[in-house]
């Protein structure tokens, strides 16, 4: 007989299975349902954040043109 035969994927323990074990997923929803619906929308940290990235990519630019000349 195989030795590839003997073992199979059933052989493994509960906490070696992908679902099971360390990783905290056992008995969990997975479907997304959560009892608590999200908060509002922080407007203000989206704006710094995007302002931040603004300012990066103007930083970024000037470096550009810097050592490009």
């Amino acid at each position: 007989m195989d030795a590839m035969t003997d073992a199979t994927h059933l052989d493994h323990p509960a906490a070696q299975e992908p679902d099971e074990g360390r990783h905290g997923h056992a008995g969990h929803d997975e479907d997304g349902e959560h009892a608590e619906p999200l908060g509002p929308v922080d407007w203000a940290a989206w704006g710094a954040g995007l302002l931040g990235i603004a300012a990066g990519l103007v930083v970024a630019f000037c470096l550009f043109v810097a050592t490009s000349l």
